[in-house]
């Protein structure tokens, strides 16, 4: 069905990659409906605990494609018809903020890893940012090059940015539109953490596969949920949300199996969402 991704479910990920590397997985109206087609499969399967996003090739994804790019400054850019790729994914409790063009995947009801492989530019940032991690290969670069291409900070990145890295860190990528390599992205707090390039997509398949095993699905949808929630809200909305939370989790059975499976000293077996 795709065109410009690979989609595939290996228990209990699922592993979707940027697929155009001879243009360095540059962005297109194409990619963009197959991406959020295929995270809505995701979303639904339940073999799949958490989805690891990729490129193919040596890069992440370079940016918006440039002969999009030159229609867009032409006037001449076109709008991409979803037909059969139409899909609605993300948990519509998360409110419009987190239902936008690309700022849905904060609301997709499973962990999103981005798994960096190369660099990564221009609209492809704000994107890896909409994820919930970032492991990056040590050959990851990361180019915020909106400045350079006469354009301001695109798709939400002056809200996400600072959130992450703070907002000296911020201004200072933004306003520059500077390159800046994997150890220093880990050292401001952009990536979770860097892994040597060979290892990063095993690193991230063992990740989702200890979340599988440790973790119930239905408690990690609903952390998520209250972390991205939570930066919206003062601190006493977000407490009186969480004790009642905990409360309800009281009466699930995930809670009684998580203290069960600790009191026998098993692994936990939680259903799957």
């Amino acid at each position: 069905m795709y065109q410009q991704i690979l989609y595939e479910v290996e228990d209990p990920a699922a592993i979707l990659t940027l697929n155009r590397p001879e243009r360095l997985n540059a962005w297109t109206n194409c990619m963009a409906l197959e991406v959020r087609h295929a995270l809505a499969q995701a979303e639904n399967d339940p073999k799949v605990v958490a989805i690891i996003l990729t490129g193919a090739g040596r890069g992440f994804c370079s940016g918006a494609d440039l002969d999009f790019l030159a229609d867009v400054a032409g006037g001449t850019a076109k709008t991409e018809e979803a037909g059969e790729l139409e899909a609605d994914p993300g948990d519509p409790q998360m409110g419009s903020s987190f239902r936008q063009t690309y700022s849905y995947l904060m609301s997709i009801r499973k962990p999103i890893i981005a798994a960096i492989n190369g660099p990564v530019a221009g609209i492809a940032l704000p994107i890896s940012l909409y994820c919930d991690l970032r492991f990056a290969s040590e050959r990851a670069v990361f180019f915020p090059a909106f400045p350079h291409r006469g354009l301001i900070a695109e798709w939400g990145i002056a809200w996400t940015l600072p959130r992450l890295v703070g907002t000296a860190h911020a201004m200072d990528l933004l306003l520059s539109g500077r390159k800046i390599d994997a150890a220093e992205a880990e050292r401001i707090g952009l990536v979770n953490r860097v892994i040597p390039h060979d290892e990063l997509l095993p690193h991230a398949r063992e990740y989702v596969r200890e979340l599988a095993t440790s973790c119930s699905p239905t408690s990690m949808q609903i952390i998520k949920r209250q972390v991205y929630q939570a930066w919206m809200e003062p601190l006493s909305e977000a407490f009186e949300k969480s004790f009642k939370l905990m409360l309800e989790s009281f009466g699930q059975p995930d809670f009684r199996e998580g203290v069960e499976s600790f009191r026998k000293k098993r692994p936990p077996s939680f259903k799957r969402i």
